[in-house]
């Protein structure tokens, strides 16, 4: 073991990743997006959830940065991690999210929104009433019914499972037929708004189906594994896109309940899900990037203060163990950790949030080195989190930092 503990100050030393979130590249924090504009072009706020975790706010978030759209983002705490806010029950009585003011007008529903964008920016690629575009559309919701059967309702009997699994299948030979009618690895003959339209819940689906029941839609479709490699491509979705973890345990209060299935699969699944190895999981294939440690430090010393209190850790002995990994991911070194400070680390390991915290491989470089200097102390796993709500992720104890 080296006593070679960085201090804050010298891993503050180790780390220059902050990024333009009002002209650069797609991120969640961002709370202004101009594309290079001036401000006073901006027609359009967008309200989505602090957590980047609901679907139709993701569709809307993806047309807007495809379009590069100006717009002001305002973030709304979902139900199912805290309480929402009564500004926007005031805006919006329903309290659904997403919404979107443009040119003082409310608009909800992600089908209608993106209608009203396209009346008045013009549309990506085709319209949504397009008559090569509504069969998608109808496609998306099919696969997508296919799935919560298969997902969201438990089975006492194995020939149930089994029908549910062979239906979903079905349903996602149909939608690889659709992939490969064009040369294109997208839909159409170019990225269009039916990219748009699938993404949010295929994503969700190659996640959940991962976790719950021991099937990579990725790596079992050619023209679906085509299709998320050509998205990985775009910087705007890589800027929206979350992760295996974030996703296995987000949906649960959000779909009613995610069912697991028994198979050995399911469980070697779950256990590389929550416990690692994260690089070992299908779910991205990009080349990682260069930075992905300094991103997972920039961020984490951005709250540090907040993650230190909201632990169950003495915050003394938290805020030692926590530098501890840190000093891990940056230099290699291997501290002493603290006694009884494991399960800290590893609390913080469940709760990082893709892409609200960090990107993907940010999030997987420091999930690992957490999980790696708490295995030095013990194996010991805490309580599965809880599928009912997510009030442990309630925004209101990080609100104050961006």
């Amino acid at each position: 073991m080296s006593n070679t503990l960085l201090s804050w100050q010298e891993l503050e030393k180790l780390t220059n990743c902050d990024i333009d979130n009002v002209n650069g590249l797609t991120n969640s924090q961002a709370l202004l997006r101009l594309f290079n504009q001036p401000e006073k072009n901006i027609r359009v706020t967008f309200y989505r959830d602090h957590h980047a975790w609901c679907p139709y706010c993701q569709k809307v978030w993806s047309w807007l940065e495809e379009k590069q759209i100006p717009y002001r983002v305002k973030k709304v705490t979902m139900f199912c991690y805290g309480n929402k806010e009564s500004w926007y029950k005031q805006k919006v009585p329903s309290g659904m999210l997403p919404a979107l003011e443009l040119d003082g007008q409310i608009i909800t529903e992600s089908d209608d929104i993106l209608s009203a964008l396209e009346n008045t920016f013009g549309v990506l690629g085709l319209g949504m009433q397009h008559p090569k575009i509504i069969p998608l559309r109808k496609l998306e919701r099919l696969l997508f019914r296919a799935w919560c059967s298969w997902l969201c309702y438990p089975t006492m009997f194995s020939i149930q499972e089994e029908n549910n699994r062979k239906q979903f299948i079905e349903v996602v030979k149909e939608v690889e037929s659709a992939l490969l009618i064009t040369d294109s690895p997208y839909f159409l003959d170019d990225f269009s708004v039916a990219d748009v339209i699938f993404t949010p819940y295929v994503e969700r689906m190659n996640a959940s189906l991962y976790y719950y029941k021991g099937y990579s839609l990725r790596e079992e479709n050619p023209y679906f594994s085509r299709w998320f490699d050509a998205m990985e491509t775009r910087s705007t979705y890589r800027g929206t896109q979350s992760d295996f973890h974030t996703h296995a345990h987000d949906l649960p209060p959000q779909m009613g309940g995610c069912y697991a299935n028994r198979t050995d699969k399911t469980k070697i699944n779950q256990k590389l899900v929550d416990e690692g190895d994260w690089f070992s999981l299908p779910d991205v294939t990009y080349l990682e990037p260069e930075n992905s440690r300094q991103e997972a430090l920039y961020r984490v010393l951005k709250h540090r203060q907040n993650i230190i209190k909201v632990n169950p850790v003495d915050n003394q002995l938290f805020d030692q163990a926590l530098r501890c990994a840190l000093t891990y991911m940056m230099t290699g070194e291997v501290c002493s950790l603290p006694p009884n400070s494991a399960i800290g680390l590893r609390y913080l390991r469940d709760r990082i949030s893709v892409p609200r915290d960090m990107s993907v491989y940010a999030a997987k470089r420091l999930r690992s080195a957490l999980e790696y200097i708490a295995n030095l102390q013990n194996d010991l796993q805490p309580e599965p989190l809880t599928i009912r709500h997510r009030r442990d992720q309630d925004p209101i104890n990080f609100l104050a930092l961006k």
